[in-house]
């Protein structure tokens, strides 16, 4: 019977173009469950298979794979293929996207659904799947159709209603950005970029920030300090750690840290966090 493999209580998220080989295996060596890559990793799924391939035990995921860019067919064969040479090891995350990106962007439930329906036809289990979701509508289609939700961009406010979306056995890994940096207003410079371009433009991210309580004059004009504050954990990794917890506290399964820029070394982060995760 397939099992969905343990992802650890933590793991990391990055571009998948930005991971290496060395870089993996250092997050795998400092205790990190599951490496999540996004940025719509393509379908034939190499960066995946070189990761896997550099590291021993730790899970890599997609976050994610994006519906409209890659057709069910090629992923799953590249799951196959994933499955049969690191059994175990591998979590197809899927997603729609954002509806910006994609002139085809067209009743994306819809396209989830027959995505899903696809993916059941080639042989990728339920349990081996995982999809982004943020509202109530998506996150119900994550607890009937996969193992679970890996949200993007929220809050434990939204961990809390998504867990009980999802009911109480499915995963629900939540990504949270982190700066170690323990000047507010310089944190806040680093994070404040990649959170308002190109997100807070992004309708199904604002919209689920309305729905959190944020109003559009706190979303708009680069996002207000409360606002970065919320997305963002900054200040010293034993002060990150304990905003990553809250989503642990709010019914994360598994939450996964994405450093802040996205093109520094993250490494010295994820070692200070990894060490103050593990106090």
């Amino acid at each position: 019977m397939t099992s969905t493999p343990e992802l650890g209580t933590y793991g990391v998220w990055r571009l998948h173009s930005a991971f290496t080989p060395e870089l993996s295996r250092a997050i795998e060596s400092f205790g990190y469950g599951t490496i999540w890559l996004g940025g719509s990793p393509p379908a034939d799924l190499t960066t995946t298979e070189e990761i896997l391939d550099a590291t021993e035990t730790v899970v890599v995921a997609t976050g994610i794979v994006n519906i409209w860019s890659d057709a069910a067919a090629d992923v799953a064969a590249s799951y196959h293929r994933l499955e049969k040479k690191h059994p175990g090891r591998f979590v197809l995350g899927i997603g729609a996207g954002h509806p910006e990106a994609t002139q085809e962007y067209t009743k994306p439930y819809d396209a989830l659904v027959a995505y899903l329906d696809d993916l059941d036809e080639a042989g990728v289990p339920v349990e081996r799947r995982v999809l982004a979701a943020l509202g109530p509508k998506v996150l119900a289609l994550a607890a009937d159709r996969t193992a679970g939700a890996h949200p993007y961009l929220t809050t434990p406010e939204h961990t809390r209603e998504a867990r009980e979306a999802l009911g109480p056995n499915k995963i629900l890994a939540p990504e949270h950005k982190v700066v170690l940096e323990s000047d507010p207003e310089k944190a806040r410079s680093i994070g404040r970029p990649p959170v308002n371009n190109p997100y807070l433009h992004l309708r199904n991210y604002t919209n689920n920030l309305n729905r959190l309580g944020y109003s559009d004059e706190e979303i708009g004009d680069g996002g207000s300090d409360r606002l970065i504050d919320a997305l963002v954990a900054h200040g010293t990794a034993d002060a990150i750690a304990a905003r990553l917890n809250e989503h642990l506290d709010a019914g994360a399964s598994h939450v996964t840290l994405h450093s802040l820029p996205d093109m520094a070394d993250p490494l010295e982060t994820y070692r200070e966090i990894a060490a103050a995760l593990h106090r």
